[in-house]
């Protein structure tokens, strides 16, 4: 992000995630699995760092090599920062949502994301290779969750908790399929 920009036009809030000396891969790592899928997902700059940064003495990060990537998924505005060459674990108390359209959506995200020493947890969440959190929900999950469109079935919104907990990736048909009463029909 430039300096100069009119500060009316800059973005008030952008995420920011500490790498240790990959923020640059990981960034186009992100733009690639959601390029396809997000259309404004892409690389805007790469800053190197201009001097050695050297707290107490032991240099981290040279002249030259990379400190920041600002880059943009889906329209949101991320800076990856190389912090430290030290572990800085990310943890669960921090996650993305990302809301997908249909099945085909949660495989592509879920397989991308938890890709190359990545992992599927439980309930839809996947740590990536770096250890950010990602929760790969499909849309008509908040809408099962919430009680169908009345928002009246806690039922049938119980019955989908209930089979979400038991999920790693979660399975829309399987989601609906919770929903449905005993009988197979829709809950009322």
């Amino acid at each position: 992000m430039s300096t100069t920009q009119d500060p009316g036009t800059r973005p008030q809030m952008v995420t920011c995630l500490w790498f240790n000396g990959q923020a640059e891969e990981a960034a186009h790592f992100y733009v690639e699995t959601f390029a396809g899928y997000r259309p404004s997902s892409h690389v805007d700059a790469v800053h190197r760092s201009s001097i050695d940064v050297a707290p107490e003495r032991e240099v981290l990060l040279k002249r030259g090599e990379v400190l920041t990537v600002d880059f943009t998924l889906d329209g949101q505005r991320f800076v990856g920062l190389n912090g430290s060459q030290d572990p800085v674990p990310h943890t669960d108390a921090v996650s993305f949502q990302l809301l997908c359209e249909n099945q085909q959506e949660v495989d592509h995200f879920a397989d991308a994301l938890s890709s190359e020493g990545g992992r599927e947890v439980a309930c839809g969440w996947v740590e990536d290779r770096y250890g950010v959190r990602w929760q790969v929900v499909p849309q008509v999950l908040l809408d099962l969750l919430a009680g169908g469109d009345s928002g009246t079935d806690q039922d049938a919104a119980a019955r989908v908790q209930t089979a979400m907990m038991g999920m790693n990736r979660l399975s829309i048909e399987g989601l609906m399929d919770a929903a449905q009463d005993a009988h197979g029909a829709q809950g009322e």
